[in-house]
C-alpha cells in the first residue's frame, strides 16, 4: 500500500513584509539604474564651455574642461534629475570669465544662480530656454537684457541687479506670464517702464538706474515696488489707450497657496498581517523577478543609448568643419524652435494698435502694427539739418542722402533723406509699415531707428547718431584710422555683426534679411563696437536696383552667386555678404579693386584658394597689422570665412553657428592669461616671438 506524504511548510512571511522587501529589491536596482545612466551628452558639453569660459575655477570641484559625468560625478552646484541637469547653483564662489555660448542647450534646467560672482562681458543671447528662476544679480555683466528672454515662458524669478547693465529695456516681456518677481536695481539702465505693465508681479525693483517717463497705474498696485533712484515725470500717469489694458485675469496681489495633503491614518487592512499561501508567495517571488529583469534591460539601453551620445558630441567637439553638413543640426533645430515657437515682433491682435494716414493717391489707409518711433515734422528737420545744406551731408546711398541733425536740445541724430524718385507708389504706400518693423528692431550692434516724417510728400529716417565712421572708410580710406583697428578690434567688429545679423535672422519672426551689407554700412563708436545701419530697408529697395543688370549687381563685390545669377536673395546671402567682410577685415583689401592685378581684383576669387594655406595666409593678412596678431586666431578666422563664402547657399552656416565659432575663437585665444597688474589682458607670441596685449 503506498503512503502518499504532503510536505508542509511554514510560511512566516506576511503581506506587508514581503511588498517591503519587494519594493527595497526593486528600489535598489532602479537608483542602481540611474546611478549608471550617464549624463545627457549635450548638457554635458554645456557644462564644459561654461567651465572653461569660467577660466576653469579649481573651486568648482570635480567640473572638468572636457569629458566628465556631472550627475555621476556630482559636480559643485549641479543638481540632476536621472541624466538631466535641472539646478546650477555657483553662486559666491568669487568667479570670473564669461558665461559661454551653450547654455541654450541645457534644455531641462530650471534654476541658474551665478549671483555674487565677478563674472563680465554681455549676457549671452541664448540662455537655457525652459528656466522657472534665473539669478545673474551683483556681477559685471554689461549690455542689455538678451532677446531669447522673450522665449523663456516658464519663468518666474528673475534677477539682474547690481551689474553695469545700460541701454533701453526692449519690449521683450509680453509671452512671461508667469513672471512674478523682477530685481533690477543698482545698474544704468534706461527708456520707460510700460514694458512691465502686463506682467503678473508681486515683487518689482528698478531703483537706482535712468528709467525715465511715468510710472504706469499697474505697476502701483504691485505688492512689492521699489523705484526710487529714476528720473520719473512728476503727476499722474496719463490714461493708456483703451487697447492697451493689462489682460483680463491678472492680479498682481493674487497669492496660491499650496495646502498639505494627508490621508486618514486609522484605517489599516484587517488581513495586514495574514498569512498568505505558498501559491501567492510563489507568485509574487515571480513578479517580482520578471520587474527586476525589466530594470536591467532598461539599464542596458540607457548605458547603450548615452554611449551613443557621448561618442556623437566627441565626434563634434573639435574645431569647426569644413562643411556645415556635419554641424549638430539637431541640437541647432531645438534651440531654433524653443525661440520660434514664443518669440515674435508683432503684439498679440488685442493689443495691436490702428494707425490712420492719408496716402499720396488721397485714399485712407490703415495698419495694424504700432510704431514706436517718434514722429518729426519737416519744418524740425530742416532746422536741424540747415535745410539740408552740404556741410551736413555724411552720406548716400541707393535710397537718398544721410545727413547729420542738431537739435536745440543738443541730441545730435543721423537724417536719411529719401530720395521719392527711387520709391514706386505701392512702396511709397508702404512707407509707414516699414518703419513700423524698423522702429521695433532693438540690439546693441544695430542702428536704432528713433524717428520718422512722412508729410508734405517728403518720406526721411531718423537715426541715433554714431559718430566715428564706418569701417570702410577706416579699413580703405584713411591714413592712420586703420592702425587703431587692432587684431582684437577687428574680432570684436565680426562678431558683433554677426550677433547683429543673428538676431536679424533668427530672432526676429519674420526673419529679416538686410539685403545689403557691407562695410559701409557698419557703423563704429568711439570704442570701435560695430552698429550695423539700414536694416529693414529691403522693403524700401527702389526699383532700379532691382532692375540692374546681373553684371552690376556682381560688380559691387559683396553680392552672393546665387543673387547675382538669378536675383534670389535669402538669409543665406547676408552670411555670403558677412563672409566678404570678414576677408575685409583679415586683408585690408576691398572687395573689388581695380588697380590691382586682374588676378587679385576681386577678393573672394584671389582669397578663397589659400585661406587654408597657412603660409599664404600669413601673406595676406593686412599690413597695417604689422604681424601683430595671434596665428592660431587667424586661422579659425579663415576657417569661419571659408564656411561663409561657399558658393552653395546651403553650406554655409546659419549665423548663429558663425556667432559661436567667434565666441569659441575668442574664448580659445584667452587661454594664455596675461599675468600683470592688467587682468583684463592676455599675452600672445606672433612668429617673430614678439609679446601682444589683446584685452578682450
Amino acid at each position: 500500500m503506498a503512503v502518499q506524504y504532503t510536505a508542509v511548510f511554514p510560511l512566516p512571511f506576511s503581506t506587508s513584509r514581503l511588498i517591503d522587501a519587494f519594493v527595497l529589491i526593486l528600489s535598489i536596482f532602479l537608483t542602481l539604474s540611474l546611478v549608471q545612466c550617464t549624463t545627457d551628452s549635450s548638457d554635458v558639453q554645456a557644462l564644459q564651455v561654461l567651465y572653461t569660459s569660467l577660466n576653469s575655477p579649481s573651486v568648482l570641484t570635480n567640473w572638468k574642461g572636457n569629458e566628465g559625468d556631472p550627475c555621476g560625478e556630482s559636480w559643485k552646484g549641479v543638481a540632476c534629475e536621472g541624466s538631466a541637469v535641472v539646478s546650477i547653483d555657483i553662486s559666491g564662489l568669487g568667479l570670473s570669465g564669461t558665461m559661454g555660448y551653450l547654455l541654450s542647450d541645457l534644455l531641462s534646467l530650471r534654476k541658474f544662480d551665478l549671483s555674487g560672482n565677478s563674472i563680465h562681458d554681455t549676457i549671452p543671447y541664448q540662455l537655457p530656454p525652459n528656466l522657472t528662476s534665473l539669478n545673474l544679480a551683483s556681477n559685471n555683466f554689461s549690455g542689455n537684457l538678451p532677446y531669447s528672454i522673450a522665449s523663456m515662458v516658464s519663468l518666474s524669478y528673475l534677477n539682474v541687479s547690481r551689474n553695469s547693465l545700460t541701454q533701453s529695456i526692449g519690449d521683450i516681456f509680453g509671452n512671461l506670464a508667469g513672471l512674478a518677481t523682477f530685481y533690477l536695481q543698482n545698474n544704468q539702465l534706461t527708456g520707460s517702464l510700460n514694458v512691465f505693465s502686463g506682467l503678473p508681479l508681486t515683487t518689482l525693483n528698478v531703483a537706482n538706474n535712468h528709467f525715465s517717463g511715468w510710472i504706469p497705474r499697474e505697476l502701483i498696485s504691485i505688492r512689492t515696488f521699489i523705484y526710487d533712484g529714476n528720473s520719473f515725470d512728476n503727476g499722474p500717469a496719463p490714461p493708456p489707450p483703451p487697447s492697451t489694458a493689462p489682460p483680463s485675469g491678472r492680479s498682481h496681489n493674487n497669492r496660491s497657496h499650496r495646502q498639505g495633503s494627508h490621508s486618514p491614518s486609522g484605517s489599516q487592512s484587517s488581513s495586514s498581517d495574514k498569512e498568505l499561501p505558498a501559491g501567492a508567495i510563489v507568485g509574487i517571488v515571480l513578479g517580482a523577478v520578471f520587474l527586476v529583469a525589466l530594470a536591467l534591460l532598461a539599464l542596458y539601453f540607457c548605458i547603450r543609448k548615452n554611449r551613443r551620445k557621448v561618442s556623437g558630441a566627441r565626434s563634434s567637439a573639435g574645431s569647426l568643419p569644413v562643411s556645415t553638413n556635419n554641424m549638430n543640426t539637431e541640437m541647432h533645430e531645438q534651440r531654433v524652435k524653443s525661440v520660434a515657437a514664443v518669440t515674435d515682433l508683432t503684439p498679440p491682435p488685442a493689443e495691436k494698435l490702428v494707425i490712420e494716414r492719408v496716402a499720396k493717391s488721397g485714399s485712407l489707409k490703415k495698419i495694424k502694427s504700432p510704431i514706436t518711433a517718434t514722429s518729426y515734422t519737416v519744418a524740425s528737420l530742416q532746422t536741424a539739418t540747415n535745410s539740408f545744406s552740404q556741410e551736413f551731408l555724411i552720406g548716400e546711398g541707393s535710397l537718398g542722402r544721410v545727413y547729420r541733425a542738431e537739435f536745440a536740445n543738443g541730441k545730435i541724430m543721423a537724417v536719411k533723406k529719401i530720395d521719392n524718385a527711387a520709391l514706386s507708389l505701392q512702396e511709397e504706400d508702404n512707407f509707414l509699415e516699414a518703419v513700423s518693423n524698423m522702429s521695433r528692431l532693438r540690439h546693441p550692434n544695430i542702428v536704432t531707428l528713433a524717428g520718422y516724417c512722412a508729410e508734405h510728400g517728403q518720406r526721411l529716417l531718423v537715426y541715433e547718431y554714431v559718430g566715428n565712421g564706418n569701417l570702410h572708410d577706416m579699413l580703405h580710406f584713411a591714413d592712420d584710422s586703420s592702425k587703431n583697428l587692432t587684431w582684437n578690434a577687428r574680432v570684436r567688429v565680426a562678431l558683433g555683426t554677426a550677433r547683429a545679423l543673428e538676431y536679424l535672422h533668427e530672432v526676429c519672426l519674420p526673419s529679416v534679411v538686410h539685403r545689403n551689407f557691407k562695410s559701409a554700412n557698419i557703423l563704429l563708436d568711439d570704442e570701435l563696437n560695430p552698429h550695423l545701419s539700414d536694416c529693414g530697408l529691403a522693403a524700401l529697395t527702389p526699383n532700379t536696383e532691382r532692375q540692374v543688370s546681373t553684371q552690376m549687381v556682381g560688380a559691387f563685390g559683396y553680392s552672393a552667386p546665387e543673387f547675382a545669377l538669378s536675383g534670389i536673395y535669402t538669409v543665406k546671402s547676408d552670411v555670403y555678404s558677412f563672409g566678404v567682410v570678414m576677408l575685409e577685415l583679415l586683408t585690408g583689401r576691398k572687395p573689388l579693386d581695380s588697380s590691382r592685378p586682374r588676378s587679385e581684383q576681386s577678393l573672394v576669387r584671389w582669397a578663397t584658394p589659400q585661406l587654408h594655406d597657412i603660409d599664404a595666409l600669413a601673406k595676406m593678412v593686412d599690413p597695417a597689422l604689422n604681424g601683430m596678431y595671434p596665428a592660431k586666431s587667424l586661422s579659425r578666422f579663415a576657417d569661419i570665412i571659408a564656411l561663409c563664402v561657399q558658393p552653395e547657399p546651403e553650406f554655409r552656416p546659419p549665423m548663429s553657428e558663425v556667432v559661436q565659432a567667434l565666441v569659441r575663437l575668442v574664448q580659445r585665444a584667452s587661454v594664455v592669461k596675461r599675468r600683470s597688474s592688467d587682468e583684463s589682458g592676455f599675452s600672445y607670441r606672433t612668429p617673430d616671438h614678439e609679446a601682444i596685449d589683446t584685452p578682450f
